[in-house]
């Protein structure tokens, strides 16, 4: 007797089902499908999640844009003459979003081409351990999936709900040139939006709690990046004790002082950008017995199986990483577990990651801070750009590179490259560690010139106490 047939009146039942079409519920369903089993994808939004809808895809066109406006700005620092530069917003939205269709289209059409894969459009919610509500059926599957990915988290902020505000999401699409840009939060998010709406033409002031930018980075990472905004001409407000929102006659008037300084800063636009909260609180999850922290991910071991047999989270919703390539990575995770017969685990990860203003940030394993909270003998090795032929010759030095290692086992803990091509660079150091080799493995490297990796070997020729 099939499945099926084993089931209640009114019960489809399925091998796997998926809650959400992200980053790695595709790709999962691609393999779950080559494997012959009858898979059901459930999205209540846009196919693509984050990345391919309101995050890598349609930033980073607007990034490109931004450079783009911005070098055409410098020609006289490159030899040619130019006239001034206007931003045709429409167009710079339009950009954006055909790469936005594009590339949620490309999704669809890739899931529409599984014979066993069935797209279903709505709303999921557990009512049951293993059965899952959508648009007024009952399904079921002895294997589940979560990859319902995270959206903007909005604070209780006094009078946020009585102002007009935007998000990472909406921001995208905006048509119009804010005249004042006020964006609350200075980690990654918001910078990348500051200095690209900054090179479109706006006024953009950064307001942020802590006391400097991108809290989690080193201070010299810190100080750095905020040198290279600043230079641009954005105003940042660090260390801000108090932060309200009210209607202005010219705008939005956001508090940054209660005692000291009690004029407000006033925009034409606020862009909240204060962190992430994950898509949990809608899922029924208590109805299945899935626990989550105190924050809201899902908790899940080092194989990102719950605490309820036969269900997984990936991606965002599981708090082991914030970013598209861990969420793909998760997938791989499970699928080699379940597929390939491995025994891959989420602990084993190496995480490496970007901040995408110009020139990027390019970042794997510990800061120096967390290397020294190990109580390990360490090295410490920093060079600035303005050595690396590449970065002259692009007339683009700003930043530096630095690396931090064990002096006992020889091995990299962490590096930073902040710098034009950090992004990239980084990747021969986030190999090397992925391989567990030693400094000299890399150190002993020839490679090209010119390039800005040419530098990492005597970066690490350069390593020392501190």
């Amino acid at each position: 007797m099939s499945n099926t047939e084993q089931q209640p009146e009114g019960l489809r039942s399925f091998d796997t089902i998926i809650i959400g079409a992200g980053q790695a519920g595709p790709s999962l369903a691609g393999r779950l499908n080559d494997a012959g089993m009858k898979v059901a994808i459930i999205e209540r939004d846009f196919v693509g999640g984050t990345c391919v809808n309101t995050g890598c895809k349609p930033t980073k066109t607007l990034v490109a844009s931004a450079y783009a406006a911005h070098q055409a700005r410098r020609g006289g620092d490159y030899g040619f003459s130019r006239s001034d530069v206007t931003i045709d917003m429409p167009a710079v939205a339009a950009r954006a979003r055909k790469v936005i269709l594009d590339s949620r289209k490309d999704n669809e059409d890739w899931l529409a081409s599984m014979p066993n894969v069935e797209l279903i459009r709505g709303h999921a919610r557990f009512d049951g351990p293993k059965t899952i509500a959508v648009n007024g059926e009952r399904l079921t599957a002895p294997k589940i999936f979560l990859n319902v990915g995270a959206r903007a988290l909005i604070p209780d902020m006094p009078g946020l709900k009585d102002v007009p505000y935007l998000t990472n999401s909406k921001i995208i699409a905006l048509e119009e040139l804010p005249r004042h840009l006020v964006i609350v939060g200075g980690s990654y998010i918001g910078l990348e939006f500051a200095q690209m709406y900054r090179r479109f033409g706006a006024k953009v002031t950064i307001i942020e709690r802590s006391e400097r930018l991108i809290f989690r980075e080193d201070k010299d990472v810190s100080e750095a990046v905020r040198e290279i905004i600043e230079a641009e001409g954005i105003t940042v407000r660090t260390g801000v004790t108090c932060i309200g929102l009210n209607k202005h006659e010219a705008g939005i008037a956001v508090s940054v002082e209660c005692e000291t300084d009690r004029s407000p800063v006033v925009g034409s636009h606020v862009l909240i950008a204060i962190g992430r909260k994950p898509n949990t609180d809608d899922l029924g999850l208590e109805n299945a017995g899935i626990t989550t922290n105190e924050r809201g991910y899902i908790t899940v071991d080092s194989r990102l199986e719950t605490n309820v047999p036969g269900i997984w989270a990936m991606g965002d919703c599981n708090g082991k990483g914030a970013f598209t390539h861990t969420a793909y990575d998760d997938f791989e995770i499970v699928a080699a577990n379940l597929l390939d017969g491995d025994d891959r685990h989420v602990s084993d990860r190496l995480l490496g990651y970007a901040l995408y203003i110009d020139p990027p940030l390019g970042r794997v394993g510990m800061t120096d801070a967390e290397a020294e909270k190990i109580g390990r003998p360490l090295l410490y090795s920093k060079r600035p750009m303005s050595l690396v032929g590449r970065a002259v010759e692009k007339d683009e030095t700003r930043g530096f590179m630095k690396v931090v290692s064990d002096a006992e086992t020889n091995r990299i803990l962490g590096a930073a490259i902040l710098g034009t091509g950090g992004d990239e660079a980084i990747h021969g150091i986030l190999n090397i560690m992925n391989a567990d080799q030693p400094v000299d493995v890399l150190r002993w490297a020839v490679p090209i010139h010119p390039t800005v990796s040419e530098l990492v070997p005597t970066l690490l020729l350069g390593l020392a106490p501190k």
